[in-house]
């Protein structure tokens, strides 16, 4: 699974989290921090403070803890040393890891890291649904896409229309990416995603 790329110029890296970086990452307030920096862009501890109910001082040491495994890294040329910027690097980021896979510390932090990311962004989706039909006519819910259909596939074309599906992706990500001083005014940020997976045997 690899995660949203953040608002910046043009890359197609992908990073694969080792280890370490996925122990640092596995705790809940440290993927909500990291996901508000994708999707939100750059944040102060104050400012993360503020979007997550913490304290600054909590916030300013999950921070420090994701900048030691250069997960974030601090705004060059913004901020003062009373109030730091940080973002997210540029380009996306794989949390399965085979290497962490084999271990079981590495199973436990890649399951949380993976929980609370697909959790946030099921509440997300879920306070959208209950928020969108207070107002028919609002063109950002008409305009929004809510979709699944079931296929019959090999292992093989799974992996043809996830790649497929991920080409889509990348090709709308980088027609939109724009800088933050050229984002219009009546921009939103919007979530874009996709779910390819297979379903159980049993049909439950």
């Amino acid at each position: 699974m690899v995660d949203d790329k953040p608002s910046l110029p043009d890359s197609s890296h992908v990073r694969t989290l080792d280890a370490g970086a996925l122990r640092a990452l596995a705790h809940p307030i440290r993927v909500q921090i990291y996901d508000i920096l994708s999707q939100y862009g750059p944040q102060t501890a104050s400012s993360l403070a503020e979007m997550t109910g913490e304290s600054s001082g909590s916030t300013s040491y999950h921070l420090r803890a994701l900048a030691k495994h250069d997960l974030i890294r601090e705004v060059e040329g913004r901020g003062t040393a009373r109030e730091r910027w940080w973002e997210r690097p540029v380009g996306g980021v794989s949390f399965p890891n085979p290497e962490a896979a084999r271990t079981p510390a590495g199973r436990a932090a890649s399951q949380v890291v993976m929980s609370e990311f697909l959790g946030r962004r099921h509440s997300q989706l879920m306070r959208f649904v209950g928020t969108s039909l207070d107002d028919e006519l609002d063109a950002w819910a008409q305009h929004s896409l809510i979709a699944t259909s079931s296929l019959r596939l090999t292992a093989d074309q799974l992996a043809e229309v996830s790649k497929r599906v991920q080409a889509v992706i990348d090709e709308l990500v980088d027609e939109y990416r724009v800088r933050d001083e050229d984002v219009p005014d009546d921009a939103r940020t919007v979530s874009l995603r996709a779910d390819v997976f297979p379903l159980p045997l049993e049909g439950n």
